[in-house]
């Protein structure tokens, strides 16, 4: 099994071990065996967040998280959510400015199920992102805007004070949310070169804890992970330093 390395680290008061591998193509794997109850929890992080976005293109990853959603290479349309909760598990996903990670809780026995789902858009969801999908979930950010957002009391405040805090240019000036003239701007070509650019195993960290075998759990993912390629066109993240001093007060009443 073509491994980079291989280490062990012990943590938490409970005396956990977590052991860390690394694949060929790049993909970290952290694995952690606790059989208090048979479950098995998967998370996969990319490091990829709105910091990432250009401008012009600002809630660009959290649109990305959406798609993640519609469809791979295997899975067709919503088969993603209705295999994991037809095995009895759960699932999400969530964008911040840093990284967007996606999570499934399942039953231990149905662990290589969530795998090879994780796998399978990880590696092939190109062959199901298409129009009708980025219409459709571009819809449904947008709703999501309006109805945590822009029709919320004081719910632009953070976006606000966030771009009254970073200056114009620097990478947490916008919120991951974006606003709706750069959703509705957002291409196809756009999505698909967002995902080309930052979805690959190179950029990823998947952690699986519970009630596993950590050899088993290990030649599954080597299995469904082990032949995606990794990319290194991924660009270096803009400058995040700010001036010591702010040359000016800036006060914002929100009615």
């Amino acid at each position: 099994m073509p491994m980079g390395h291989t280490a062990t680290a012990e943590a938490g008061s409970g005396g956990l071990t977590a052991t860390e591998h690394r694949l060929a193509n790049g993909l970290r794997v952290v694995l952690s065996e606790d059989h208090l109850t048979p479950v098995a929890a998967v998370c996969l992080w990319y490091d990829v967040g709105s910091r990432h976005e250009v401008k012009g293109r600002t809630g660009l990853a959290h649109l990305f998280e959406h798609l993640m959603f519609q469809g791979s290479g295997q899975v067709k349309g919503n088969g993603h959510f209705e295999l994991v909760q037809g095995a009895g598990g759960s699932l999400n996903g969530t964008t911040s400015f840093e990284r967007t990670n996606y999570f499934e809780t399942m039953p231990a026995h149905q662990l290589e199920l969530a795998l090879w789902l994780e796998a399978d858009r990880m590696g092939s969801l190109l062959a199901a992102l298409d129009d009708e999908s980025m219409e459709n979930q571009r819809d449904v950010v947008k709703n999501e805007r309006r109805q945590r957002y822009d029709n919320v009391p004081y719910g632009t405040a953070f976006e606000k004070l966030t771009a009254l805090a970073y200056p114009e240019g620097h990478p947490y000036h916008h919120t991951p949310i974006g606003s709706m003239a750069d959703l509705d701007a957002a291409t196809l070509e756009d999505a698909r070169a967002f995902f080309r650019t930052y979805y690959a195993p190179n950029n990823a960290v998947l952690s699986v804890v519970g009630d596993i075998d950590p050899r088993q759990t290990l030649a599954w993912i080597e299995k469904y992970f082990g032949s995606i390629p990794g990319h290194d066109g991924k660009p270096a993240p803009r400058d995040g330093s700010l001036p010591e001093v702010i040359g000016e007060q800036l006060r914002e009443v929100v009615e």
